[in-house]
């Protein structure tokens, strides 16, 4: 039957395993941002927590995105899946041993950096194998159902961190990652993925650097990509106060209770697996730009918003409609990324990405991280909702992004 052909058996056990996965990795991250959030109010080491989750990844990613194009990628993210899970197990023994909240927090910023090392490793992996096993003119709609399934899977995740934390403590919620990464793993196993690739005579497959060197002159001829992904980091940069401080601004704003940040997370998930399902039975706009400069607008917009908003209801209502906002952009440049590199240098221009999420972010929660204790969130979230809108314009009328 059609609807049941080969390669759509393949990337749907795919989706479905990495979703198992995501679903530990999500749980324990909420656990740990939560737990050290609640413990301490501190917008500054809600900061020195992100970059420790971000920046490991980041440097990683030099490298990594260099190995999902010359190595078995079914073997890295098997590999870096087993690593976090361990990483993980190790923390969980540690915690009954320690005494001071100091020595805890120090373990947590640690057991984060080397976590973030294995997503680094995994994630340019995952989304190089996408284009292996779906058809390009199906990329859209699996990029959307993907979203969808992702989400829905982070959608579950705050909902068991939040009751794991109130009724059984820190050690519990982190158990879950280890369970979900052995049911991802075990499935992953079985599936058949394309193996390592065949380099052709004279490639300098044996130097990662003079590897990463083409890459990033690829990437650098290429003005759209160059934008693109200039953009994206501009995007990530300034989506810390609205999205990666939106447990911060809840807890001081609206109460603070594991439940409260559970609402806001649960609710902004729903919208980015609204989103993936709308992007799925969609496709998007024929112009891939379009669902991106409309994702970035709305988002501005929402943002400006979610800023004005005094009411919790509201709020929960805006971070709705953002998350499916979140999913068009995100979903458009994935897209766009693997329609317009060459398959060759697909894993070295995600490892690209990756860095540029990652270091975004980082210095994005180092900005408005002290920021954020110093001056009111609204008006910082005021202030960027603007500057989307900004972004949406320099990208629409740029000649080199069309």
């Amino acid at each position: 039957m059609k609807s049941f052909s080969p390669w759509k058996k393949k990337a749907v056990a795919f989706i479905s395993c990495q979703g198992i996965s995501q679903f530990g990795t999500s749980v324990t991250s909420f656990s740990l941002f939560w737990y050290l959030t609640l413990r301490t109010h501190s917008g500054t080491l809600i900061a020195l927590l992100t970059v420790c989750s971000f920046i490991p990844q980041m440097l990683i990613s030099f490298a990594s995105g260099v190995w999902a194009d010359r190595h078995a990628k079914k073997k890295l993210i098997i590999a870096a899946d087993g690593s976090i899970a361990f990483v993980t197990l190790l923390f969980i023994f540690a915690i009954p041993e320690v005494r001071s909240d100091s020595v805890l927090f120090a373990l947590l910023f640690i057991v984060a950096s080397l976590r973030s090392l294995g997503t680094g490793i995994q994630t340019p992996a995952v989304n190089a194998v996408i284009p292996d096993i779906v058809p390009e003119k199906h990329l859209m709609r699996f990029n959307g159902f993907n979203a969808m399934v992702q989400s829905a899977v982070q959608f579950a995740a705050p909902a068991a961190a939040g009751a794991l934390l109130s009724f059984s403590g820190l050690r519990t919620a982190l158990l879950i990652d280890v369970v979900t990464a052995v049911i991802g793993i075990g499935v992953l196993s079985f599936i058949k993925l394309p193996g390592k690739r065949k380099i052709p005579e004279g490639d300098p497959r044996t130097s990662v650097s003079k590897a990463l060197r083409e890459g990033l002159r690829y990437a650098g001829k290429n003005a759209f990509i160059g934008l693109l992904l200039l953009s994206y980091g501009v995007f990530i940069f300034l989506s810390c106060p609205v999205g990666y401080q939106s447990a911060l601004y809840t807890s001081r704003t609206f109460g603070s209770t594991y439940w409260y940040l559970t609402a806001v997370e649960i609710v902004g998930f729903a919208g980015m697996s609204l989103g993936g399902l709308i992007i799925g039975a969609w496709g998007g706009f024929k112009k891939r730009m379009m669902t991106l400069l409309s994702g970035l607008a709305a988002f501005g917009l929402l943002s400006v918003g979610m800023g004005l908003a005094g009411d919790f209801v509201v709020y929960l209502v805006q971070m709705l409609v953002l998350g499916i906002a979140l999913t068009m952009i995100q979903t458009a440049v994935t897209t766009l990324i693997q329609e317009r590199v060459d398959t060759s240098m697909q894993g070295r221009v995600f490892g690209f990405e990756n860095i540029i999420y990652c270091g975004s972010l980082s210095l994005g929660m180092v900005v408005f991280g002290p920021l954020a204790d110093a001056f009111p969130m609204r008006a910082i979230m005021i202030g960027t909702g603007v500057a989307f809108l900004l972004l949406a314009l320099f990208i629409r009328l740029n000649k080199n992004m069309r």
